[in-house]
């Protein structure tokens, strides 16, 4: 079976881990900590990054260390996986369902902007944007760079100015993804660099791997500070063990960081590997009626984090049936995911029994991404391209 994901392990990762257990510091103190954290804000160019134990307690970090709380709420793509809006409902806010494009799958500012001018209103006694139908208080944006694509931040960040609104990027599947801030390479800025805080998820099938882990990124001082001590069970300043407000065990090991620390000295050649792979696919599926493959818009670098390709009703065959035949092939593949509206756990309040997202629940029935780990061969993506072809009707 070819899998859908094998990790590739960088070269120092064994030298880097044999250092933590030869000194004994295999927890969440040692060195790697602070090399990992202080070598990953350099590569993005912020000023500061924050380990944490997932992409998951990343985003809920940053939402926690932002304010958000009971009656806030959280604009998100109804495409996207489910820690999402797991993380804006830690918090006690109510995420936003909107809908996403149709190419790249990441939120629709046009839908976004609607909302926020239809469907919201200023209440000045507050000074807060109130949803017209909650009730509640709509108080930052959360894109996520589904698959590898850069999200239009040029739109989205343009409304959270104008509406006063944080902005909390998820970059989990975006390790080196770039977009350019008015079509101008020069002006290039990483996923996850551009928003209030940027969010990473390190686990195994990511480009940067560290097994379990994620990382939270900020160019504001006093954020990060936060950051780090509500992570840490917010200790009292100068007394270990004095407690006086409700934090949280996010700590990284020493030896995840050493892991990650060896995979961040080789991101450039697993993202020039993405998108060998992902050249290579369409190089052998471009001309295959019925399968729309991932783009990549002028104004992004896309690193093609998942091979995710659209089954179109040209096919002939449904995605499910074309997944399932691949798999009898010996080709193992993975649907998008459901949207978040179609969640039974969202489903049941009432709040998002009116939400419509045609454009998520179409990719949720016709989406699915093929073999696209770091670790596969070309011989293996012949094989997938040429499995693909020969059930095709």
């Amino acid at each position: 079976m070819i899998p859908v994901n094998e990790p590739l392990l960088a070269r120092n990762t064994l030298k880097y881990v044999a250092d933590c257990v030869r000194t004994g510091w295999i927890s969440s103190a040692g060195s790697y900590i602070r090399k990992f954290e202080d070598e990953f804000a350099r590569y993005l160019g912020v000023k500061h990054a924050v380990t944490t134990t997932s992409g998951t307690t990343a985003l809920h970090l940053a939402l926690a260390v932002l304010g958000l709380g009971p009656g806030d709420e959280v604009i998100l793509p109804a495409q996207t996986m489910i820690a999402v809006p797991y993380a804006v409902s830690y918090t006690g806010a109510k995420p936003v369902i909107l809908d996403v494009e149709r190419d790249t799958f990441n939120l629709d500012p046009e839908k976004t902007r609607e909302f926020l001018e239809t469907g919201c209103r200023w209440d000045r006694r507050r000074k807060a944007l109130i949803n017209r139908a909650t009730g509640g208080r709509v108080r930052a944006i959360l894109p996520v760079h589904l698959y590898g694509h850069p999200c239009a931040m040029d739109e989205l960040l343009a409304l959270a100015e104008k509406y006063d609104l944080l902005v909390v990027e998820d970059a989990a599947e975006a390790h080196g993804a770039l977009y350019y801030p008015g079509g101008d390479p020069k002006k290039a800025r990483f996923c996850g660099s551009m928003g209030t805080m940027g969010c990473f998820s390190f686990y195994a099938n990511k480009i940067l791997t560290t097994g379990e882990g994620g990382m939270v990124v900020t160019d504001d001082d006093a954020l990060a500070e936060r950051a780090r001590r509500l992570k840490d069970l917010a200790h009292a300043p100068g007394r270990r063990f004095l407690h006086t407000e409700l934090a949280y065990n996010y700590r990284m090991t020493n030896v995840q960081a050493a892991i990650g620390l060896a995979q961040l000295e080789e991101i450039d050649r697993f993202i020039a590997l993405k998108q060998k792979m992902a050249a290579s696919y369409k190089r052998r599926l471009d001309h295959v009626a019925g399968l729309t493959l991932p783009m990549e818009k002028p104004w992004a670098r896309n690193v093609y984090w998942m091979y995710a390709v659209v089954v179109e009703d040209e096919f002939g065959m449904s995605r499910d049936a074309l997944a399932a035949a691949l798999k009898r092939a010996g080709v193992d593949t993975r649907t998008f995911f459901i949207p978040v509206h179609r969640q039974p756990l969202y489903a049941k309040d009432k709040a998002f029994r009116g939400v419509h997202c045609p454009v998520s629940d179409e990719l949720a029935e016709k989406g699915f991404y093929l073999p696209s780990g770091l670790a596969l061969k070309p011989a293996q993506i012949k094989a997938v391209s040429e499995a693909v072809k020969a059930v095709k009707p």
